[in-house]
């Protein structure tokens, strides 16, 4: 892709976050939260959007180094960010999951704060400043996995305690998958998925209420007024949408009959008002997005930006991987955004961030440079095959 993967990359960001918009303004007219003011939430959204594009501007003219030098400061105020979702003073319980921060006991209003948004970035950002500073040990057992495997621990611990399984699950995924393009040895990587079903086995004997969701995941018919009814209603929509869609803003599942419908379970609104066109646009957008991102992180000009490239990547593949997998029912249900369509501050304005970043990426990467030693390798070439030299 070369030279066109940012604006491939741009292209793409700007056609999803159009869609969210258009799709917002379709679903938010029905909601509850929005206290009898229609379209308060696509407002809302376009001024978060607005947050984020000026976040990746400000990202993509700041040097990438700096943040290298400010990997563990960021990776402490993640931690913090993450503790205060325990502090009931802080905390912003909804659902039974204290997922956000919230300042209103201090009189202070506004949007909410969700720390695992924020711990997605700082991970990518600390594994590849800690896989450059220590790249000859890369293969070693206490510099090549331990290390990094505990800071990647922690995070999943302490956003797992939050009763947000879905972004602890992504946050392992980020860190192990960054680990072996890093040189990590597969040997030592293994064990991890024993952990992984040592704690499925801990969930089945603590939360029952996750267990239940994967019964309902196995026989939604059967679940389809409890726990499995989203994604009973989800198929519903996309069915209803067949090919051609039943219309922009003509969509019955919005209609208080999808909880969700402009958060996590969006993509089933585009399948029934869209339909399959409008679905594999979403896909066909999202695919050109994550090639941009790793074509920018194969020709990055070193070891640092080459595997924050790819973490930053990663994480907007893995959330639009399980979001589309669990709003199609090919996955137990769990509560991650749709990146850049989903209504949401947090993970709109972080994933813009990050976009930024890939940006500032590729304004650092010599392409002219590249350019023009292999035009003097091709003059030599010529030269050689004429025996001028």
């Amino acid at each position: 892709m070369g030279r066109a993967s940012v604006y491939v990359l741009v292209f793409a960001v700007s056609m999803l976050s159009a869609l969210g918009l258009v799709m917002l303004a379709s679903t938010s007219y029905f909601l509850d939260e929005t206290s009898g003011e229609a379209y308060f939430t696509l407002r809302s959204q376009i001024i978060r959007l607005g947050i984020g594009v000026l976040a990746a501007g400000v990202m993509a003219f700041i040097a990438y180094p700096r943040l290298y030098r400010l990997r563990w400061k960021i990776f402490g105020v993640t931690v913090v960010a993450l503790l205060l979702c325990y502090v009931p003073f802080f905390a912003d319980e909804v659902n039974g999951a204290a997922r956000w921060i919230s300042l209103k006991r201090l009189g202070i209003g506004g949007p909410n704060l969700q720390p695992s948004e924020l711990a997605k970035l700082a991970v990518a950002i600390l594994l590849a400043g800690w896989f450059t500073r220590h790249e000859p040990l890369t293969r070693e057992f206490k510099q090549g996995f331990l290390m990094p495997g505990c800071m990647v621990f922690v995070t999943v611990a302490l956003i797992a305690g939050e009763v947000d399984l879905g972004s602890a699950a992504l946050v392992g995924a980020l860190g192990g998958g960054m680990m072996f393009v890093a040189g990590t040895r597969l040997l030592y990587l293994l064990p991890i998925l024993g952990a992984g079903l040592g704690g499925l086995a801990w969930v089945v004997k603590f939360m029952p209420n996750r267990v239940e969701r994967i019964f309902a995941f196995l026989d939604l018919e059967k679940y389809k007024e409890g726990l499995g009814m989203q994604q009973w209603r989800a198929l519903i929509a996309f069915g209803s949408g067949g090919v051609e869609g039943v219309g922009l803003g003509n969509g019955r599942q919005k209609m208080l009959y999808l909880p969700e419908a402009h958060t996590d379970f969006i993509f089933p609104m585009v399948g029934e008002e869209l339909g399959l066109y409008g679905t594999l646009f979403v896909v066909i957008t999202f695919s050109l997005l994550i090639a941009a991102g790793m074509s920018i992180a194969h020709r990055a000009p070193d070891r640092f930006s080459r595997l924050l490239a790819f973490g930053i990547t990663l994480t907007i593949a893995l959330e639009a991987l399980l979001n589309m997998g669990v709003t199609t029912a090919l996955l137990p249900n769990k509560g991650l955004p749709l990146p850049f369509v989903s209504y949401g501050g947090s993970s709109l304005v972080f994933r813009m961030i990050g976009i930024g970043i890939l940006i500032n990426i590729y304004r650092q990467t010599p392409y002219e440079r590249k350019k023009d030693l292999l035009e003097i390798r091709r003059r030599r070439m010529t030269a050689v095959s004429h025996g001028s030299l």
